[in-house]
């Protein structure tokens, strides 16, 4: 059963290990465990509902509650807290494209607007209802799930986009193919939301962004049906995929998508670098990005998350002795650890990691092994489940992401964690703060931070704290030239800080979109572009 106030399956908890409490306690402060509220007092919350009746509906308290809110830290304090705000009047669950038409036509009848539901994992607000007392519909497309089409010889497969990720791969799987997209929500987040939010797998450095893997597609609008056929390449005009792309549910309901697969690679290896400093380990990672080697993932943690990750891991004498081997080799107290995998056929998984390896030792990189990398592909989908342990001690934790040229990497990294340490330091408190690149182009890379701080123990304390913290960051990453989202998407708590990179004629040209497919504005208002 999914847990209806935090994340994931409820039979699943992560174990913090005593000295990793102790890390936080001595960075921090000790945590004081809030006193959340039960489910049965949330749904006795929800008021009735105001849309009209209909066969395709669930009004139930419950089924509303569990689609209000996604995994934003607000919408957490609302769960966690008993302070739900508005819920979907009803929810939905169609199973054919028909289903979605007529009921994009009952919300309009109805005055109601719309929120698409796809895995409920959004960490931006996707999700919140519009408090204007207009009637809400949610319309959950996980019934949307099956695969449509599959042509091995172009190598293109076409799913109904409610399609969580493990479904979508057991089914490419039984053809002897992948996806490869690999976000961290991949337990839970669909295909569809991967593409309306622009999402980036853990292994795109192979695969691709969501943006290289979706092919085509059909997205029901009220305005009516948009069908994008899938071409390997095409110079007739505007690529209507990049409406889609990124539309965040404004533009209507992506139904169906047409993506790019991939034969399932012979081989996958994971390894373990370290490197003395930041400097040597920055240098390293944008040689082998620039060198484009054929890897699946470049992952670069800085001294604070490379500490952290290890101090958290357990095992404290094996832990012990890496660390004993590392100081021999150079790598003490400042030293970054990087992740880099490869998959494909053998020879190529060989020749990737010698290449990456041989440039990572020009930069004194010393080679820790697969055992590090295998625990990291064993565990990468239940480290998010770090959220709910913290909390119940009495922490919260939440994330930026953002993405920069590489002169500006490593300022950016800087500027952001000294955000968080102000906004904090108001309050008189503390926050653990560290930051690792996530995906590495080329041009620059993403630079992803994570927070850990106490709970204040009330809504309001834990709001106040978090619109500090958020607004803070997010100021500090567009003073530093950042995009504003490389991978989470705008929904509401990005869309103020929009303008620094769109423009004034850039928002203007995608209200103008938005209102062609939508002229009455049903589709998720209040999501992706700030308030006019």
């Amino acid at each position: 059963m999914r847990r209806w106030n935090g994340w994931g399956d409820e039979s699943i908890d992560f174990a913090l290990n005593e000295e990793m409490l102790a890390f936080l306690h001595a960075r921090v402060g000790e945590g004081k465990p809030p006193v959340d509220a039960t489910l049965a007092q949330a749904c006795q919350a929800v008021p009735a509902s105001r849309l009209a009746p209909h066969r395709q509906i669930d009004s139930t308290p419950e089924v509303r509650l569990r689609h209000a809110l996604g995994q934003s830290l607000p919408d957490w304090l609302k769960l966690r807290y008993g302070k739900i705000g508005r819920v979907p009047d009803g929810v939905a669950f169609p199973e054919s494209s028909e289903q979605v038409r007529e009921l994009l036509e009952h919300a309009r009848r109805s005055n109601a607007v719309v929120i698409p539901y796809g895995g409920g994992t959004s960490v931006v607000g996707h999700l919140t209802a519009p408090d204007d007392g207009t009637p809400v519909l949610s319309i959950d497309l996980s019934r949307l799930s099956r695969l449509i089409d599959f042509d091995p010889q172009a190598q293109l497969a076409t799913f109904g986009a409610g399609v969580a990720g493990p479904d979508l791969e057991a089914q490419l799987r039984a053809h002897g193919y992948t996806l490869g997209h690999f976000p961290q929500s991949f337990e839970y987040s669909t295909l569809g939301g991967w593409v309306v939010t622009r999402s980036s797998g853990q292994q795109s450095l192979r695969y691709g962004r969501i943006e290289q893997l979706f092919a085509g597609g059909k997205v029901e609008t009220p305005s009516g049906t948009l069908a994008i056929p899938a071409f390997p390449a095409s110079a007739a005009g505007t690529d209507l995929r990049e409406i889609v792309l990124g539309s965040e549910g404004r533009i209507g309901i992506l139904t169906e998508a047409t993506v790019r697969i991939s034969p399932i690679p012979q081989r996958e290896a994971f390894h373990a670098v370290f490197f003395p400093n930041w400097a040597q380990a920055e240098a390293a990672v944008r040689s082998i990005a620039q060198a484009k080697l054929p890897l699946s993932m470049l992952r670069l943690s800085n001294p604070v998350e490379t500490l952290t990750t290890l101090t958290m891991a357990g095992h404290r004498a094996m832990i012990g002795l890496l660390e004993s081997y590392l100081r021999l080799r150079g790598c003490d107290d400042q030293k970054c650890m990087l992740l880099l995998g490869a998959s494909g056929d053998r020879a190529t998984v060989t020749h990737a990691l010698k290449q990456a390896l041989r440039s990572a030792s020009r930069h004194h990189g010393v080679h820790a092994g697969s055992a590090i990398g295998n625990k990291w592909k064993q565990n990468r989908f239940r480290n998010v489940y770090l959220r709910n342990a913290l909390w119940q001690r009495g922490y919260a934790v939440d994330t930026v992401e953002t993405a920069v040229d590489w002169p500006r990497v490593g300022g950016m990294m800087h500027w952001v964690e000294q955000a968080a340490r102000n906004a904090f330091a108001a309050f008189g408190e503390r926050v653990h703060t560290y930051t690792h690149l996530s995906h590495m182009y080329a041009q620059g890379a993403s630079v992803y931070t994570t927070f850990a701080y106490r709970l204040a123990g009330s809504y309001e304390g834990d709001l106040e704290r978090w619109q500090a913290l958020k607004g803070a960051v997010c100021e500090a990453i567009v003073a530093n030239g950042g995009t504003i989202s490389h991978q989470h998407g705008v929904g509401v708590d990005h869309a103020p800080y929009l303008h620094a990179e769109k423009g004034a004629l850039g928002l203007s040209a995608m209200r103008e979109l938005c209102r062609h497919f939508d002229p009455s504005g049903m589709m998720n208002p209040g999501k992706l572009l700030p308030a006019s």
